[in-house]
């Protein structure tokens, strides 16, 4: 007797859908969850969790000192972004534009520093950037006076700038060679100059793969704790120091986890507004 159609079709989504479903509810919903019950309890004496309800965690945002931390905090992710733009829009406009075997090389060159350790990267930049680095030696062979750039706001933007590049440039490749390329002869025909056709055509139609390049180059630099510890000596402190510093140095992990829900948030709501903006500019397209 063989199983009915709708039995077959809930078992073939159990079977597919089952795997990825379990993996996002173990690894992400679960932790999501304890996350967000640890926000309404109280901190320890020596540390951890009291199960006291309070609002207190809550409160503490507004708190001055760590409303500077959040603002030089976007300040530095929301540079980090633009810069990555400015970069990344061109390269990925010349990648789409290359023929076939080169673009493999070009896409392969993009995503060649994501085979080394993150770590080895940012110590690279160390070695670049130190009082007697590859950069200040090649000032002082030219006569000029060496200048600090390690440990400052520079030297922090350059290695975020340097780890999350590729991730605006694969959104901006993929949504450029999306592009229909008859829009641009049509544009063309029409008498549009090449500048004209970009700022008409390319860019508005584009616009999906930028927003989301955005999404991927700031929210991790927002978030990253990495590069301003050893880039920046720890002067500046960012989101990313202060949520790990209230788990594993303050042991307060009922705000650690306000400030790490806080990030999610603006993570979520990013989410939405490039999804709303994607939606318009299909519409707008079509």
């Amino acid at each position: 007797m063989t199983s009915p159609p709708v039995v077959r079709k809930a078992v073939a989504r159990v079977v597919t859908l089952g795997p990825g479903f379990g993996f996002l509810t173990v690894f992400l919903l679960v932790p999501l969850a304890l996350v967000l019950s640890y926000t309404v309890f109280r901190r320890g004496r020596f540390g951890g969790i009291v199960y006291q309800p309070t609002g207190e965690n809550f409160t503490r945002l507004a708190d001055p000192l760590y409303l500077d931390v959040v603002a030089g905090s976007v300040k530095l992710a929301a540079l980090t972004t633009a810069l990555a733009l400015l970069l990344g829009y061109p390269t990925a406009y010349m990648i789409a534009r290359l023929p076939g075997r080169w673009k493999v090389i070009a896409l392969v060159a993009v995503v060649l520093p994501f085979w080394t350790n993150f770590l080895i990267r940012t110590y690279a930049w160390i070695v670049l950037l130190n009082s007697e680095g590859l950069v200040n030696s090649g000032l002082k062979a030219v006569g000029l006076d060496p200048v600090e750039l390690l440990y400052t706001d520079g030297a922090i933007v350059a290695g975020l700038l340097y780890a999350y590049l590729p991730l605006m440039i694969l959104p901006l490749y993929s949504a450029i060679e999306r592009l229909d390329p008859q829009l641009r002869e049509a544009s063309a025909n029409l008498g549009a100059r090449p500048a004209r056709t970009f700022w008409s055509v390319t860019l508005p139609l584009s616009l999906p793969g930028v927003l989301t390049g955005c999404v991927f180059v700031f929210v991790p630099s927002l978030g990253n704790f990495v590069i301003p510890e050893l880039l920046g000596g720890g002067r500046r402190i960012m989101v990313g120091n202060l949520i790990r510093d209230q788990f594993l140095k303050a042991r307060d992990w009922p705000f650690g986890s306000v400030l790490a829900l806080a990030v999610i948030a603006v993570l979520v709501l990013l989410l939405f507004a490039q999804a709303w903006a994607s939606r318009r500019v299909g519409r707008d397209a079509s």
